[in-house]
């Protein structure tokens, strides 16, 4: 039978690539748009929770009824549970108070175990989601950690996919890669292997207002000073990955919560994809960098859209939100509003 799968992991991969229209009318190179959504998890975290699954598996330290633990903010935790359930393992995962209710009823949904933890502490703060995190492996008998922000398998799994995909999918003529750094593993990996193939291929990341990872990279200094909360999941951090490398990015365009919020929308509106928020960020961090590096007609850009818009409904999609957190400067900030008759 042509087109069916084993089982749901059999579909990870193998993403579509979107060209971008309405929202990048201003720009005048070729725009694409990798939508990680179109994973069974709907999110590019599905690449490594499979690949590090396995890996595991294959060395001999997961055995039947395991417990796998992770931190996550959302998008790994649901693929981690998923590949648990598939696997036949427990799963226990520690997340962020950032962390939207329904996100947390997703992951329960599949089974796992949730632990919340508050954002706004230091990374080695023992209540932070990242201790917490690696206190219950410990405590677990027979468990792994996954680890993703110090795991180099994090970084494989894109090498090995994601990067090997973009370049078959622009027949080689991409000339900047745009992503969200939150682990680094996206990026790094899909740069490593894009760099090696084309070692002119722009890469440039983005980070979040309130993280330090862009400082961090222009400095080589951690300034403590700059971390603050903020609002979009998965992007920036208060703390430098051991899977970002450094060396292969160009550079760094950090955003804000605001435009970011509006842009997630906006690309719903003009182009019909239901991005996350990250998408959104990425997206505005593609126009900061053609404001002032500008973009021309002979550039193939590509952006990783990570996630699917469905998993922030009470968040961005909402006007009530948007509201609460005083997002009102944008331009877009007359997006349709719901009519009551």
């Amino acid at each position: 039978m042509r087109n069916v799968f084993n089982t749901i992991l059999d579909t990870i991969g193998n993403t579509p690539m979107i060209r971008l229209h309405k929202i990048t009318e201003q720009i005048p190179a070729k725009v694409l748009a990798k939508l990680e959504s179109f994973n069974p998890g709907h999110s590019t975290k599905d690449r490594i929770a499979l690949h590090i699954v396995e890996n595991a598996e294959k060395r001999g330290l997961l055995k039947p009824g395991a417990t796998i633990v992770e931190t996550t903010s959302g998008n790994t935790g649901f693929s981690i549970a998923m590949v648990s359930v598939l696997k036949g393992y427990s799963c226990i995962l520690a997340v962020s108070d950032k962390t939207k209710a329904e996100k947390i009823a997703y992951l329960k949904a599949l089974g796992a175990q949730v632990h919340v933890c508050p954002a706004a502490v230091p990374a080695d703060d023992p209540r932070s989601y990242y201790e917490v995190a690696k206190r219950i492996a410990a405590e677990t008998p027979g468990s792994i950690y996954i680890n993703q922000y110090f795991n180099e398998l994090n970084v494989d799994a894109h090498y090995n996919t994601t990067g090997p995909e973009i370049w078959e999918q622009t027949e080689g003529k991409i000339t900047h890669l745009i992503a969200c750094t939150g682990t680094g593993g996206t990026l790094s990996g899909t740069a490593r292997y894009l760099k090696e193939k084309n070692p002119h291929v722009k890469v440039i990341g983005v980070d979040a207002d309130g993280s330090i990872l862009k400082t961090y990279f222009d400095t080589g200094k951690v300034n403590l000073e700059e971390i603050h909360s903020y609002q979009i999941e998965g992007l920036g951090k208060n703390l430098i990955p051991g899977a970002l490398d450094f060396t292969i990015v160009d550079e760094f365009v950090k955003v804000n919560d605001e435009d970011s919020a509006y842009r997630t929308r906006e690309i719903a509106l003009k182009e019909g994809i239901m991005g996350g928020y990250t998408s959104g960020a990425v997206t505005q961090a593609l126009h900061q960098y053609h404001k002032e590096k500008h973009f021309s007609e002979k550039d193939v850009v590509v952006v990783i859209f990570p996630d699917h818009g469905s998993r922030y409904i009470s968040k961005v999609y909402n006007d009530e939100w948007m509201q609460e957190m005083g997002f009102t400067h944008s331009p877009l900030a007359n997006y349709p509003k719901e009519i009551s008759e």
